[in-house]
């Protein structure tokens, strides 16, 4: 399964914030949509960052302003990505190995979607369920 049947069936809805927002209004907007990232992008449109509730935690332990605080200054700039052509199982090792919750989708640059660990242990569930239906018709039919 490829990441695109990922987005295909989730939609490719992804909320974002820029850099220069402050850490306050990343929380609400993480709350406002009930989410657990939000993907940092510059003027042109183009991936800069991610934040994460982790991020965000992690900006509160360390001081009590950290809500004025610039996203830019708490998301992560080494953004791992994956492409919709991406095979499920190598998205979900990465994720897994790298202990990285959300990764954006990108597309010849462009940003496409967003996928979750939850998403992907969902697609993985889907598929093995799939699996075992098609099993059990061809016992059945035997």
């Amino acid at each position: 399964m490829k990441i695109s049947t990922v987005l295909a069936t989730k939609g490719a809805a992804v909320f974002t914030v820029r850099a220069d927002a402050t850490l306050s209004r990343a929380v609400t907007l993480l709350v406002e949509h009930n989410i657990g990232a939000l993907v940092v992008m510059n003027e042109q449109a183009r991936l800069t960052g991610i934040i994460s509730e982790r991020d965000v935690v992690r900006a509160l332990a360390r001081g009590e302003n950290a809500l004025a605080q610039r996203v830019g200054d708490v998301m992560t700039a080494a953004v791992i990505v994956a492409s919709p052509q991406d095979d499920l199982r190598s998205v979900m090792n990465t994720m897994t190995q790298k202990r990285i919750r959300h990764l954006p989708v990108l597309e010849q640059g462009q940003l496409v979607g967003i996928v979750s660990i939850g998403d992907m242990v969902k697609a993985q569930l889907d598929e093995y369920e799939g699996t075992i239906d098609t099993l059990q018709t061809q016992l059945t039919k035997g």
